[in-house]
């Protein structure tokens, strides 16, 4: 037996903001969380031709006990933070918490690079003595799955654990594997998302493949600039997403308010290059969604397209959507406003998007000014709009040839 997924609770920290009430002013503002890099050390900096980044700025006050601190880093900090609030949000006690039939599904891109380039230093120092600075906690900290089990230490949850690892599909498949959990009755409530922290290491990666941007190192909020022809590559950011998901009638039977609706998930491979993107992978993605969600293209009102504002992969994008949608339902890329995320991308738009739908507007893509032709047989929203969203679908694409697309209705 099937059973209905609802989104009893959500929570992210991003470059625009903590919080609903923050983030979605930023949004309908037009605010931009990219500004210039912080030199973290002379290793990468001073080689690295993008200067811009997408960056939390603010402080965040933390409450967790020194226990759990020792094995937290930068990440784990991120994915903590935002779990204890959809905790808190939903309601969940710590009785449900360790039943069994809670489960986490989070992730990152690598664990904590932070953490990695100092045991590396260590490793390298010419005097051997840099090996003391390397403690046990050091690893608990780095590994891949350090989010998940993080939570899962601090909170007491005992049910399964997924940590995806899938580059910037690791948050979309993170809700899509809770949401297949609950949904077949594996479990009855998944806390979903993903967190990455600022570090170089990515920068370099992407700025060595020539896919960051480069030509607004003085003027940052003007970039990326998704969709739009004077585009000229992504802008790495930071930040973290978490969503609290519960089978309805385990959340109608305590009463939490409800948010919306997962509907569909669909996770395909291109099975072919692992870095250029495929316009067949995605259409095929696009339609597995439909067809898990049972409805038709002309449900859909709004796209947040993944939109990473490179050359190549938002002209990809473009033409699978109008091949499959046509240019009904609106198109907006919200990293204009934060940059790319990596693997909290996901969680972060999806709660964008919720957002949206709650308060009747569309969000347009920020520093979308004049659209290139290539990617001009969609719907874009070029401005702010006052719509009643009704089915939001959550792009998703990553290093790899992973592809996702996560379909979630309003609650009425």
């Amino acid at each position: 037996m099937e059973r209905r997924v609802v989104i009893t609770a959500e929570a992210a920290i991003t470059p625009i903001g903590h919080g609903k009430k923050e983030i979605f002013n930023n949004l309908v503002k037009g605010v931009s969380g990219i500004k210039n890099l912080k030199n973290q050390d002379d290793l990468l900096s001073r080689y690295l031709h993008s200067r811009v980044f997408g960056i939390v700025d603010y402080e965040i006050v933390y409450d967790f006990s020194r226990k759990f601190a020792k094995t937290l880093g930068p990440v784990a900090y991120y994915a903590c933070q935002v779990a204890k609030e959809v905790i808190d949000q939903a309601g969940l006690s710590r009785e449900i918490l360790s039943s069994g039939r809670v489960g986490v599904a989070f992730g990152s891109i690598h664990g904590s690079p932070t953490v990695q380039r100092n045991i590396y230093e260590a490793f390298f120092d010419p005097s051997r003595k840099g090996y003391t600075k390397v403690n046990a906690t050091d690893y608990l900290k780095s590994m891949v799955h350090t989010t998940a089990v993080n939570i899962t230490r601090m909170f007491g949850i005992t049910g399964r654990v997924i940590s995806s690892c899938t580059a910037c599909t690791t948050a979309s498949q993170s809700i899509g594997y809770g949401y297949e959990s609950i949904k077949y009755g594996l479990q009855d409530a998944m806390i979903c998302g993903a967190a990455d922290e600022y570090d170089l290491t990515t920068v370099a990666v992407f700025d060595n493949l020539l896919a960051c941007s480069i030509a607004f190192n003085e003027t940052p909020h003007l970039t990326p600039r998704p969709f739009d022809v004077r585009r000229d590559g992504l802008v790495i950011g930071e930040g973290a997403g978490a969503v609290m998901l519960e089978e309805y009638d385990h959340a109608k039977k305590r009463g939490v308010p409800i948010l919306a609706e997962v509907i569909g998930f669909s996770c395909s491979n291109n099975g072919g290059d692992l870095i250029l993107p495929n316009a067949e992978g995605v259409k095929r993605t696009i339609r597995m969604g439909l067809e898990n969600a049972r409805i038709n293209p002309d449900d859909v009102d709004f796209i947040s397209a993944h939109a990473t504002a490179t050359k190549v992969g938002d002209i990809v994008e473009a033409q699978a959507i109008h091949a499959e949608y046509g240019n009904r339902p609106y198109v907006s890329g919200f990293k204009g406003f934060i940059g790319h995320t990596m693997s909290a991308c996901g969680a972060i738009e999806a709660i964008f998007a919720i957002y949206m739908m709650q308060e009747g507007v569309i969000i347009p893509t920020l520093n979308l000014e004049e659209v290139d032709p290539r990617c001009n047989m969609v719907n874009h929203a070029m401005k702010l709009y006052e719509r009643d969203v009704n089915i939001v679908s959550v792009h998703n694409f990553a290093f790899g040839g992973v592809n996702t697309s996560l379909f979630i209705k309003k609650w009425k």
